[in-house]
């Protein structure tokens, strides 16, 4: 076989392996994005409180426009951002119509408290307007804040100590505040006061 007749046979094996990618790629992506694996039943765990309702049905909307082969994460994240309290989205399909999304809520660990009005805090400080603080240790401040965080650098540090706290002292905790001379000063109920620092 001369060297022009090798060449010739490579280059059919080689148009022959790209339109073979072709065709499959151009196959993958129109059964990745078709009804036969669109999303129909759509499965939603873990959210709670008052919003749970609404962020059920932001999911369920934004999960029936996706497919099991082609799942947008970017999207259901766009859909539940309105509601500070999901802190995450866990998501799988059941091949062909079936998607599974947990939600993973923030915990409230503290209530910022201000001239009689109070609002809940995450660890990380993100506020949680709509969450009840009735049974929150409180963290007193001057001013509640006006945006969704905490920027105020005590009351941070008062709720990163309420995230680290065990659970069953965390349940005994009724204040958290901050001294001149102790640093964090923890109020358990019917028990003494803890100095953590100065």
């Amino acid at each position: 076989m001369t060297a022009t007749r090798r060449l010739g046979v490579r280059a059919r094996v080689a148009l022959g392996l790209l339109a073979a990618v072709v065709v499959l790629g151009g196959g993958w992506i129109w059964v990745r994005d078709s009804s036969l694996v669109s999303v129909r039943r759509v499965s939603i765990s873990g959210a709670y409180g008052p919003d749970a309702g609404k962020i059920r049905s932001a999911l369920r909307l934004a999960a029936l426009n996706m497919t099991t082969l082609d799942v947008r994460l970017g999207q259901l994240q766009v859909a539940v951002d309105p509601y500070p309290i999901v802190k995450h989205l866990r998501v799988s399909t059941q091949f062909p119509h079936g998607m599974r999304i947990q939600v993973v809520e923030q915990l409230a660990l503290g209530a910022l408290a201000a001239g009689g009005q109070s609002v809940a805090a995450t660890g990380d400080g993100t506020l949680l307007r709509d969450v009840s603080t009735a049974s929150l240790p409180t963290i007193p401040v001057s001013s509640l804040p006006g945006g969704s965080t905490v920027t105020d650098g005590a009351a941070l540090n008062a709720l990163a100590l309420l995230a680290a706290a065990p659970g069953r002292l965390s349940a005994r905790i009724s204040q958290v505040t901050t001294s001149s001379a102790h640093g964090l000063v923890v109020q358990l109920r019917n028990g003494p006061s803890l100095y953590f620092g100065d």
